[in-house]
């Protein structure tokens, strides 16, 4: 039972370093879904707010707009949750207010 939980865990390794390099978003996705059929799902978290326990920062973009301020503008990197169990949490763009632009 246990080499049947390594070779899983290495399959699902494997298909994330092909999702990650694939050149078309077809590949990529017919990936994601086969992941998906075993219990493994994608997590593109955009328009939710930046929580640093689940997502990891990549970058900040600009906004005039208040209510935008810490809420995740895009997804980078997709995060990938096993079940329960976080395997790749999303990398995200994150909105900030520019004060010098709302002047």
């Amino acid at each position: 039972m246990r080499q049947l939980e390594d070779d899983r865990r290495a399959l699902i390794e494997l298909c994330l370093y092909a999702i990650d390099r694939a050149r078309s978003g077809g590949v990529a996705g017919r990936l994601e879904e086969g992941l998906a059929e075993v219990g493994v799902t994608a997590v593109r978290p955009d328009g939710a707010r930046f929580d640093p326990s689940v997502h990891e920062a990549g970058g900040t973009v600009s906004t005039v707009d208040g209510t935008l301020d810490g809420v995740i503008a895009e997804t980078e990197v997709a995060g990938f949750v096993d079940g329960e169990t976080v395997l790749r949490v999303p990398v995200v763009t994150v909105y900030t207010v520019d004060g010098s632009a709302a002047r």
